[in-house]
């Protein structure tokens, strides 16, 4: 059987990468609605979204954030949802490109740990165009910056910018904590909002947000 998540060399297109990716049906023992990875992506996306991993909603419609969460992120972020799904703009990534199923007690599963290694170094290295990468949720952030509290990070995210920008996750249970933390609207959603329209402007080049850095500095070599 061919390993379809190898590297496919420096050579490969990411649009053949991708074909690559939709095709991987390395956790599908683990998946209770079986493999669809969802990924949205562009060589000249500007935004990266790292986020979690797809719910029902997504799965279905094949959709990221196509749901109650993705409306606040847009809203959080200051775009409308044909921005929001212009990849020539928006990059999608997640942690898990499958729907992971549920937990026991609610909630959706962690995204499964097999997918990123797999992949997302892989994407990375060809979304050359990236401005800013959004860190959205515990996953990503830990991923990205090593163990931390997620609320430290969004109120300290002038630490980690230009190149990232740490955000809870959407959810619904954000809101109520979003109402203990006034600071979050007041502070971080203009700082966001800005941080976007800047990542859109022409007048604004890549410079020092290039994805590969995101594995060098896991690794300490950056």
């Amino acid at each position: 059987m061919v390993n379809a998540h190898a590297s496919g060399g420096a050579g490969e297109t990411l649009a053949d990468l991708v074909g690559r990716v939709r095709q991987c049906r390395l956790c599908t023992p683990h998946l209770p609605l079986g493999p669809k990875p969802l990924i949205h992506v562009s060589p000249h996306s500007r935004i990266l979204i790292a986020s979690q991993a797809p719910g029902t909603i997504a799965h279905e419609s094949g959709k990221s954030f196509y749901d109650p969460s993705g409306r606040r992120l847009r809203d959080w972020m200051g775009l409308d949802e044909e921005a929001f799904y212009d990849t020539n703009k928006v990059a999608i990534l997640p942690m898990g490109l499958c729907y992971p199923g549920r937990l026991p007690n609610g909630g959706d599963k962690p995204p499964r740990a097999e997918c990123a290694p797999a992949w997302r170094d892989q994407v990375l290295a060809r979304l050359t165009e990236l401005r800013l990468v959004l860190l959205v949720g515990s996953y990503s952030q830990h991923y990205t910056l090593g163990r931390g509290a997620v609320t430290d990070r969004v109120r300290e995210f002038r630490r980690y910018l230009p190149r990232y920008f740490p955000l809870p996750h959407p959810s619904w249970r954000t809101g109520v904590w979003e109402k203990r933390a006034p600071w979050f609207k007041a502070e971080v959603i203009p700082a966001l909002r800005e941080a976007i329209q800047k990542a859109l402007s022409d007048d604004n080049p890549p410079s020092g947000t290039h994805p590969v850095s995101m594995a060098q500095e896991r690794n300490g070599s950056a």
